[in-house]
């Protein structure tokens, strides 16, 4: 197929007539069969990149995602495109499971969303075989990689998928962000047969990103704020400093809502859509704001508190600017943000000992018996198990984390599961039972009318809707459900919001469960490594903002011209070319002797008024220091 039929595809189901840069690429590399990693920017349109070839190979086209909220509004939206899609993860139950994959094997599924922990089960294993699966795509790619910022051990498994399908089924794997270190290891660990990168520059030309150095935030904001146009995005840490700077702003007569992961999921998508729509100018959230964001026009993201990571700070700040129009990057820093991300170290590992009383916690908290439970999901509610055992919040929540890197359990963040309904009969049978039972015709006839598709598989199903479409109360409803479930005409699974536990191994008595300290104090010392190059950006007075995160990320750049480094050195009036002329030979006459300002000046070749000026550019942003003699020592 050549590049204008896959263009036709992108036309048909999506409306452009083009590719973004790197998609054209990556549909190439996928479509001749090889195993592709693409790194992509947020924003970069990352999902056609496999659907647009998977829509044009016969088969199914396999997605391994852990977020569950995405995965589910992925699925929604390509049924909505009448492209038949489904979604397996921990939230359903077995028979819900069996059902889906059988529909992928006979029911020409062009795409099958799953849970990176379903990978293992004997259910799906046993149904793979089966499925003419037509690529196989790793999304968030980077949680394969133990050198990640966030590494899942589910995700090591998916490279033994290759021994149920055909070798000719290539791999995609995506993320948005990746050190040069971890592109290795996620192609590595997903036996590619061959290394292929494709990416696009990290560089956002069109972003001035801004460190502010305030003590007072909340004042800087609003002044801020009254000054610049636009919608934006502010990041906290916290739900209640979320909720804290929205009033303060709507005090301020600034037009802004806040959104967390607390929320109803009805709330969380009226907030969402009125700020994609406009209505709503500033949304103030915690980092669960940010999947499935594709507003174009988002001219500012401020992040009150300083994230832990270069990879999560990059990503958020990147979802300003996407229609390439000028935007701003702003992180507010002050000296108790430093102190802060220095304290997280000992908060985000705790002893050992903890983290196995947690465990232990844990599953007598599930009541998982010892050499059982591998594979078992269990509904987890963490302030109710934090507040039956008097468990510290964060040191707790922390000893979970590691849990999971270690590979003893999984979580989900928390799942709005719809109530699902399946019939289990024939139309046949299901008549005749109408005739023989009058009291339920009705209501039968209600579900058919409302709902498609429940003879063939569980479809997600409303009992309010259905109370107000029939003018019964919701509890007659819900009984009429039940009674059928009972009689054994339909499944019904009634809807409930929960988080999830999976126990990815059995229940291990306490001296079997091995946490090396070999690595707990790797995993600690790359923590650590990723916050100190967070805080070296926050700290840096001297180096491009985007040369600083571009060098994270092994890319080389010259320096942007319009971030706050930038704009000071900028006020030079000089170009780049000539301060770093002037700057280099100031740093090896100093490395020769200590001479005072007025020799210094002298030894340099280049005009005198220039020198001064880089020279004094050099002390007031401490890269120069003067002693108490006047003589000149270059800062290493």
């Amino acid at each position: 197929m050549n590049i204008d039929q896959y263009k036709q595809i992108l036309t048909k189901y999506w409306g452009f007539t083009s590719f973004k840069p790197l998609q054209e690429e990556i549909i190439k590399s996928v479509a001749e069969g090889r195993d592709t990693l693409g790194l992509m920017p947020t924003g970069g349109g990352k999902s056609v990149t496999f659907q647009v070839p998977a829509l044009a190979t016969e088969g199914t086209c396999l997605v391994i995602t852990p977020l569950i909220a995405l995965m589910k509004e992925q699925v929604n939206r390509l049924n909505n495109q009448e492209i038949r899609s489904i979604a397996i993860h921990s939230g359903l139950s077995r028979e819900e499971i069996d059902v889906a994959l059988e529909n992928c094997i006979y029911g020409d599924y062009k795409f099958l969303y799953i849970s990176p922990e379903r990978i293992s089960t004997q259910i799906f294993q046993a149904k793979i075989i089966r499925l003419n699966v037509s690529i196989v795509v790793i999304d968030e790619a980077h949680c394969i990689s133990q050198w990640g910022y966030d590494f899942r051990p589910s995700y090591l498994r998916i490279a033994a998928l290759r021994d149920f399908l055909s070798e000719k089924v290539p791999f995609l794997a995506l993320t948005a962000t990746a050190t040069p270190q971890v592109i290795d290891d996620i192609m590595n660990r997903l036996t590619f047969r061959e290394k292929n990168v494709l990416r696009t520059s990290f560089n956002r030309k069109n972003i001035s990103y801004l460190v502010r150095k305030v003590e007072g935030k909340s004042s800087y904001l609003v002044k801020t704020l009254k000054k610049v146009r636009g919608s934006g995005i502010i990041y906290v840490r916290s739900r209640k400093r979320c909720k804290e700077v929205a009033e303060l702003l709507v005090e301020n007569r600034i037009n802004a809502d806040f959104y967390h992961a607390g929320l109803t999921d009805e709330l969380r998508d009226k907030k969402q859509a009125s700020w994609s729509a406009g209505e709503t100018r500033v949304i103030v959230a915690t980092n669960a704001f940010g999947m499935g964001i594709d507003k174009a026009d988002v001219r500012f993201v401020i992040h009150w508190d300083t994230p832990d990571s270069i990879e999560n700070y990059f990503q958020e700040s990147g979802r300003a600017g996407r229609d390439n129009k000028p935007a701003y990057a702003v992180l507010l820093y002050s000296p108790v943000d430093k102190k802060k991300l220095s304290d997280t170290v000992y908060k985000k590992f705790p002893p050992v000992e903890k983290i196995k009383d947690t465990y232990e916690a844990l599953c007598n908290y599930l009541q998982v018996p010892y050499g059982s439970g591998k594979d078992n999901v269990f509904d987890f509610n963490m302030s109710e198990f934090i507040s039956r055992y008097r468990l510290p919040v964060i040191e707790t929540f922390n000893s979970l984390s590691f849990l999971q890197r270690e590979g003893y359990v999984e979580f989900t963040e928390e799942i709005n599961n719809p109530s699902r309904v399946h019939f289990i009969v024939n139309r046949d049978d299901l008549y005749k039972f109408q005739v023989a039972n009058e009291s339920f015709d009705g209501f039968i006839k209600l579900l058919l009318r409302s709902y498609t598709g429940m003879f063939s598989d569980f479809v997600a199903i409303n009992e309010d809707t259905l109370s107000r479409k029939s003018a019964i109360t919701r509890d007659t409803v819900y009984q009429f459900l039940v009674k059928l479930s009972a009689m054994n005409i339909i499944r019904y699974i009634p809807g409930k919001k929960t988080a999830l536990v999976i126990f990815t191994e059995e229940r291990l008595v306490r001296k079997a469960l091995m946490i090396s300290p070999e690595n707990y104090l790797h995993v600690r010392e790359k923590y650590i490594h990723r916050l100190n190059r967070m805080i070296d950006y926050a700290d840096s007075e001297t180096r491009c903002r985007s040369v600083l995160l571009l060098d994270y990320f092994g890319e080389e750049s010259d320096r942007c011209g319009i971030c706050d480094v930038c704009r000071k050195r900028n006020e030079l009036d000089l170009s780049k070319y000539e301060f770093d002329l002037i700057l280099d030979e100031i740093k090896a006459r100093l490395s020769e002797n200590n001479p005072d300002s007025e020799a210094l000046v002298k030894m340099i070749t280049y005009p005198e008024d220039k020198v001064i000026r880089v020279l004094r550019w050099l002390l007031d942003h401490n890269k120069i220091v003067r002693d108490k003699d006047h003589r000149l020592t270059w800062r290493s």
